[in-house]
């Protein structure tokens, strides 16, 4: 009976059982014998290997204890024998987690000069409940389905293919259920680093008449605590009339002990001549937010502290209407920023801010901007490309980061916003009311709303090419042309990337609206322009830590570009974490302005 219910949950629908292509790596040392049961002694670890155990957690501590050590194996039995241990340790310890997972799909077709374009897309978010059940609650609502449903809906019909979200966030695990050695046969392959974390890979497989949906490919695991860090592969056999997803599965050292599913990555489809496509696809799986709380259990009270506090207002007399006002307006403001980070959806504030902070100066200080309150700027963790202002705090979509090409690029898309606040349109001060906060996390898209009407979006835009002509980044205004023509190029293809969820979309039906006046600027796009660069793929700027929800600038060293494919403006790619190990190197400095991160022209 498990195994049936495990068919029911865990297949991962809509896929062709394509091989899945992996190039070789340059660093990785000769295979090792192919028995199932390899003796050979395993590498030194340089630590303890630790066994799992369900960790104690203190009164409101948050994050699991480290499990205790062992001894250290030495034969690749005895490995074998300890990641299967870890993982079972790692499923009780995520059992009372309900991150954020967030899904981003393209369709794809074959384009002659750039290969595999989008020419549809899909979008998917919502939070993962990590128990026994492992389903999910999706913020975006549709007609109200049971899981059941969500996952074998619209294959009654023959003929029409839905993605379901639940099979691209299945492969945070090997097997939930049954992953051990009566079901799975386990061969060494070589040893191989990712990053800086040395591993062993072992190729799995299902044992003959072990069930359907069983995990096939290969795995990878680090040789200190003997965790699985990285999954490949599908799983097999399918049930009849569905099919799996290949996945490329990482996970990052984030608390001590334990690795924890991070990133997913799936393509399927294949471009060489004379095959025919049933279904192209590239999606992105990410996930976030672990250490937002299950349920809405209060703290024990134990944990509470009051402190003696003094009074320390500059003034004692009472507030005029003006400052009541604004004094309201900020009450709000902080509401909505409180509540979307909450919600996992808003990142703490970090480094990511002062290099947005350092751009909104920089417009503030060269057209003599001077507000009463200071503008805040804060960083949405979801993918759709959207921007909106909620009293003085401007915030800005990961996804819409991720893309932009340079600096220019960020003031022109800040400017708009900041435009809203210098003009006074203020939106949100109902949320002042703290009634209007009490929702659950998955319904803060039917509760939150910061759209402006037409009039003032058009009153914005105007007053925001105002403000960036009177910028520094003047001369460099043909780059944001070429910005919005390639988002213009792209756009009908992409509905789900440009549909905004709490602010005003950028572009309606197909059509750029935002900062129209600028993108006749500039040169024309031309794809051939290997120094062209209008726009990055998604993940080209921003890192989140999937724990605390702290976002962080990537840091990659150019790439040479050497053909048009190589741009792939706003498409998906896979993911490719360097692992290193909790606590072994400090992060280092985020770069204090936009321009320090951004790509030089013709390298990406």
């Amino acid at each position: 009976m498990r195994t049936s219910n495990w068919i029911l949950t865990a297949a991962l629908l809509v896929t062709i059982s394509a091989a899945a292509q992996q190039a070789p790596d340059p660093q990785a040392a000769q295979p090792a014998t192919p028995d199932a049961t390899q003796t050979a002694a395993a590498p030194a670890p340089q630590q303890s290997a630790p066994v799992p155990s369900q960790p104690a957690q203190a009164p409101g501590q948050q994050t699991p204890a480290p499990p205790a050590t062992v001894p250290a194996p030495t034969t690749m039995d005895q490995v074998v024998n300890l990641f299967i241990e870890r993982e079972h340790g790692l499923i009780k310890v995520l059992s009372t987690r309900t991150p954020v997972v967030e899904t981003y799909l393209q369709n794809l077709a074959a384009d002659p000069q750039l290969g595999p374009v989008p020419s549809e897309d899909h979008y998917f978010l919502g939070r993962l409940d990590m128990g026994e059940t492992v389903d999910r609650k999706d913020y975006l609502k549709e007609e109200e389905k049971s899981m059941q449903s969500r996952l074998l809906g619209g294959f009654q019909k023959l003929y029409k293919v839905q993605y379901q979200p639940m099979g691209f966030s299945w492969m945070v695990y090997a097997d939930r259920t049954d992953f051990d050695r009566d079901h799975y046969d386990f061969r060494y392959v070589r040893r191989e680093f990712l990053g800086e974390v040395r591993c062993l890979v072992f190729d799995v497989t299902p044992k003959p008449k072990s069930g359907r949906g069983r995990f096939l490919g290969r795995l990878w695991v680090e040789d200190q605590g003997f965790n699985i860090v990285r999954l490949n592969g599908t799983y097999y056999p399918a049930p009849r009339n569905s099919y799996f997803f290949h996945m490329d599965s990482w996970r990052l050292n984030l608390i001590p002990g334990y690795w924890v599913p991070a990133f997913i990555y799936s393509e399927e489809g294949d471009f060489s001549a004379g095959v025919k496509n049933k279904l192209a696809f590239k999606a992105q799986t990410r996930i976030w937010g672990y250490d937002l709380k299950k349920g809405a259990k209060d703290d024990e009270l134990t944990n509470i502290r009051v402190d003696s506090v003094t009074d320390e207002s500059p003034t004692q007399q009472d507030a005029s209407p003006l400052q009541a006002e604004r004094v309201w307006q900020q009450q709000a403001e902080d509401n909505v920023v409180e509540r979307l980070t909450s919600a996992g959806l808003l990142a703490p504030e970090g480094d990511v801010d002062r290099i947005l902070q350092t751009v909104v100066n920089n417009l503030q200080v060269t057209n003599n901007i001077d507000l009463p309150r200071p503008v805040r700027t804060r960083v949405l963790l979801t993918s759709p490309l959207e921007t909106f202002s909620v009293g003085n705090t401007i915030v800005i979509s990961r996804g819409l980061i991720d893309v932009l090409p340079d600096e220019a690029s960020l003031a022109a898309v800040l400017s708009h916003e900041l435009a809203h606040i210098v003009l006074g349109h203020n939106l949100g001060s109902k949320y002042a009311f703290n009634d209007r906060m009490l929702f659950s996390d998955d319904a803060t898209y039917q509760n939150l709303g910061f759209k402006h009407i037409p009039e003032e979006e058009t009153a914005a835009d105007k007053k925001a090419v105002d403000f960036l002509k009177n910028s520094p980044y003047a001369q460099k205004l043909d780059n944001v042309g070429l910005f919005l023509k390639a988002l213009q190029q792209r756009a009908p293809a992409l509905g789900a990337l440009l549909q905004t969820h709490l602010g005003n979309p950028i572009a309606e039906g197909g059509q750029v609206t935002r900062l129209a006046a600028l993108s006749t600027q500039g040169p024309a796009l031309d794809n051939n322009k290997l120094d062209q660069i209008a726009a990055l793929p998604l993940g080209g700027r921003i890192k989140i830590n999937p724990w605390d929800d702290k976002a962080e600038m990537v840091k990659t060293a150019p790439v040479a570009i050497t053909s048009a494919r190589d741009k792939m403006p706003f498409e998906v790619t896979p993911f490719f974490p360097r692992l290193t190990r909790f606590g072994a190197n400090a992060p280092a400095a985020a770069p204090t302005t936009a321009a320090n991160s951004a790509p030089a022209q013709g390298n990406q």
